[in-house]
């Protein structure tokens, strides 16, 4: 099989005598470059019947339009392609590619995605690969395939979150981080002590849970893979800074609520602790919800648990307490007692009003 640079150099051959302009010069030099041998100044002013110095121009040329012309000098130096910047073309079928456009239009639920601006660039070179007459169909796969939306969680507030453009910086800056094997630091927020603090990490990995998006990196202070909420980090920067991925990590192994799990033990350590005695049914409930599941239980007479969980916010714990109804009992700490308290007087005192 004749390949395509061995036929665009035969057709130069064989027809030396018509004038190239500059931009086929230059396009004739990428095909014959991207062989990854070198080739010699020399050898493309011969080739082409021009100057050593048109040669020149026209490979400053070529960089200046992001094309890595990589040079090496000496006497068996010349130019070539830096290594994967021409891929072979991916020949995709009607229905391989449809299904890929299917799972693009489910991404589109998501408020926010890393590498927004590059999905739809690749959407649009799918698109493109097809024969024309299926363009209208795949360009209008949102009329077909539709994804409803993650519906909020009333007992957990802070899983819902505004985007904004910091949230988007964030995953797209620890992606490329990731591609790149290059730390990012940023200054993230800590909703229990209302401040920023800078970090210095290496991306390991995303995780997507309950339409918000956790970047897994290992902490430069620390030396321990730590989970961020993106939406809570800020001025994301992708450093100079170069790392050795760790072969060993995968993001599989922090599914299924292990890093939940992690950072409520954390959370132990720095936030206030909540007890509430429960009935058994209660307590089953609780342990099938996506957070609460994570919490300690431990056994409190023959049939009930006490279930113990740091508390992060009033407004979390209270309204679950009055769901759970009598059959529970909120013990501590003493000031969310009192918020409860102050909350189920305030209740009574209509009802009764209205009796």
């Amino acid at each position: 099989m004749i390949s395509l640079c061995s036929l665009f150099s035969e057709t130069i051959r064989t027809d030396r005598a018509q004038t190239m302009n500059s931009i086929e010069r230059a396009l004739a030099i990428l095909l014959l470059m991207s062989g990854r041998k070198l080739v010699s100044a020399t050898t493309l002013a011969e080739r082409f019947g021009v100057s050593l110095r048109t040669i020149y121009r026209d490979i400053d040329r070529l960089n200046a339009l992001g094309v890595p012309v990589e040079a090496a000098r000496g006497a068996e130096g010349g130019y070539r392609l830096a290594k994967g910047y021409l891929q072979p073309p991916v020949a995709l079928n009607r229905n391989e590619t449809a299904a890929l456009l299917a799972a693009l239009s489910l991404f589109r639920v998501m408020r926010v995605m890393p590498l927004a601006a590059d999905l739809e660039a690749a959407e649009r070179k799918l698109i493109a690969s097809l024969p024309t007459s299926m363009h209208k169909l795949l360009s209008d796969a949102d009329r077909f395939i539709g994804t409803e939306p993650v519906p909020p969680d009333i007992f957990h507030s802070g899983t819902k979150a505004e985007p904004t453009a910091f949230w988007q910086q964030a995953l797209d800056n620890f992606m490329i981080g990731l591609l790149e094997n290059r730390r990012v630091r940023f200054q993230y927020f800590n909703p229990s002590r209302k401040d920023l603090k800078e970090h210095d990490v290496e991306p390991r990995g995303a995780i997507l849970d309950r339409d918000l998006w956790y970047l897994a990196g290992r902490c430069v202070d620390t030396g321990t893979v730590k989970i961020y909420r993106a939406d809570r980090i800020k001025d994301c920067a992708v450093s100079g800074m170069r790392f050795l991925p760790d072969p060993d990590f995968t993001i599989r192994d922090m599914l299924g609520g292990v890093w939940l799990n992690q950072a409520m033990r954390r959370w132990e350590d720095t936030n206030q602790i909540a007890e509430i005695r429960l009935s058994g049914w209660q307590a089953s409930r609780l342990q099938a919800d996506w957070y609460y599941k994570h919490a300690v239980f431990v056994a409190d007479g023959e049939d009930g648990l006490i279930m113990r969980v740091p508390v992060t916010g009033l407004a979390r714990l209270v309204p679950l307490v009055r769901w759970l109804g009598p059959d529970a009992e909120l013990l501590g700490p003493p000031d969310l007692r009192e918020a409860l308290l102050a909350d189920l007087k305030a209740m009574t005192d209509k009802y009764e009003r209205v009796a």
